[in-house]
């Protein structure tokens, strides 16, 4: 008998790699010049959702659908002005998280194309459309991919 196939979240090594992923992800964000101006002060609540995302992204108990109902990502990042620029600034962020965290070779694919794929549909606005006034300022509470006041 074969064993059935593990989740990318059980691969991973289930909470505790998320969690340490979420960790080293925002340590990264707080320090990103494209990335920081769109997420609240304070990541408490942004840590917490994403690390309930990411959960359920790979396979995880549906802990944010749970909490907040379906994530419908796209829709509730409409608000923001996300570029292609934002996007690999994302996409830069997670990859450096996921090798810290020890996901790596055939794992660290799978999931950094799924991430990369959703990444890039966040996208709404082109890069050379990311000076003008955006309003963000207002409502950065709500931050950014899985993470939403809604």
């Amino acid at each position: 008998m074969t064993e059935p196939a593990k989740t990318l979240y059980e691969a991973a090594g289930g909470a505790p790699t998320i969690a340490r992923l979420v960790e080293a992800f925002y340590r990264r964000v707080a320090e990103d010049p494209v990335l920081r101006p769109l997420f609240p002060d304070d990541f408490t609540e942004v840590k917490a959702r994403q690390t309930r995302f990411l959960t359920q992204f790979f396979g995880g108990p549906p802990l944010y659908t749970e909490q907040y109902g379906h994530p419908m990502l796209r829709y509730r990042h409409l608000r923001f002005r996300i570029t292609p620029k934002h996007a690999e600034a994302w996409l830069a962020c997670m990859s450096a998280a996921m090798q810290e965290t020890g996901i790596t070779g055939p794992l660290y694919d799978a999931m950094f194309e799924r991430l990369k794929r959703t990444a890039y549909h966040m996208v709404n606005t082109p890069d050379e459309d990311a000076d003008r006034p955006t309003g963000q300022g207002a409502d950065r509470a709500g931050g950014l991919v899985g993470i939403d006041n809604a």
